[in-house]
């Protein structure tokens, strides 16, 4: 991630209560903590091109951003899962009408501390870590270190597809989960902790971490979490990055959703450390 871009982008950010009628200059965009570096990224560069523009991009969850986008509090909202049948529900009965853009591509990355011996882990013995059933490194033929699991609070929608791709949609129930609001807060915690073990989206990926390659069985075979096998569709922890508008848009919210489709918006894409949706031309 480029993290001085992103201070740069702070300075952008207009954060006050939204009263979105009438501020048609105005763009607010709120949800997911994964999409979050690519909303980022590309307000500051579509800001550059439309100076007048007051853009404010949080983050929150992709709940978070969903619930507001149904109470109209946001113009855009960025989640890393499709919308819930309930949200649907609520979204119709007030007479939002989602609108899902697919804007990138991303692989969750199941992470340790780097000094951890461990080099490779499956699907089952993730279940038995995020449950309880495992709580020591030893029982995985590791050194004898309890595990400190670390996992995504339950508004998020990295929590939602690691629950749903990986637990079996289980509850985490290790008896001491730390339940983290953010990607960064994921990778930060796990990042000074020699016995932890979290998972993020690719482009929190930084060398405080170690991601191990993944498999749905003992037999393999075991992936790493990279661009190449999201593209290839064999990475099995992947998952689509949406923006959700009401309706088909217009104006300045259909300029941002052109321009995250473009080949600028989808290079950004991939420089913010996720997979774009097609090839780039150029």
């Amino acid at each position: 991630m480029r993290t001085g871009v992103k201070l740069a982008v702070g300075a952008l950010l207009v954060v006050a209560a939204l009263g979105l009628a009438g501020a048609a200059q105005s763009l607010v965009i709120k949800g997911s903590t994964t999409v979050l570096p690519i909303a980022q990224l590309i307000a500051e560069e579509f800001a550059a091109i439309h100076p007048t523009a007051v853009i404010s991009v949080q983050g929150g969850g992709s709940g978070t951003g969903i619930a507001a986008l149904i109470d109209g509090t946001t113009h855009i909202a960025t989640s890393s899962r499709a919308m819930k049948p309930s949200e649907w529900e609520k979204a119709v009965a007030n007479e939002v009408y989602p609108y899902h853009w697919l804007v990138a591509n991303d692989a969750l990355a199941v992470v340790v501390h780097p000094t951890n011996p461990v080099s490779r882990i499956t699907f089952a013995q993730l279940r038995a870590i995020y449950t309880g059933e495992i709580r020591n490194w030893k029982d995985l033929g590791s050194r004898d270190q309890p595990i400190v699991v670390v996992s995504r609070d339950t508004a998020s929608g990295t929590f939602e597809s690691f629950k749903e791709l990986v637990l079996e949609n289980k509850e985490v129930t290790a008896p001491v989960a730390l339940f983290q609001p953010s990607n960064a807060a994921v990778a930060e915690t796990v990042g000074r902790t020699p016995g932890a073990i979290g998972y993020v989206g690719l482009g929190y990926l930084n060398p405080t971490l170690k991601a191990l390659p993944v498999a749905r069985d003992a037999g393999g075979p075991f992936l790493e979490p990279t661009p190449d096998a999201v593209v290839a569709g064999i990475y099995p922890i992947a998952r689509p990055l949406f923006m959700i508008t009401n309706g088909f848009p217009t104006g300045l919210i259909l300029e941002f959703i052109m321009f995250v489709l473009s080949d600028r918006g989808q290079r950004t894409v991939e420089e913010a450390g996720f997979v774009p949706i097609r090839k780039i031309c150029g």
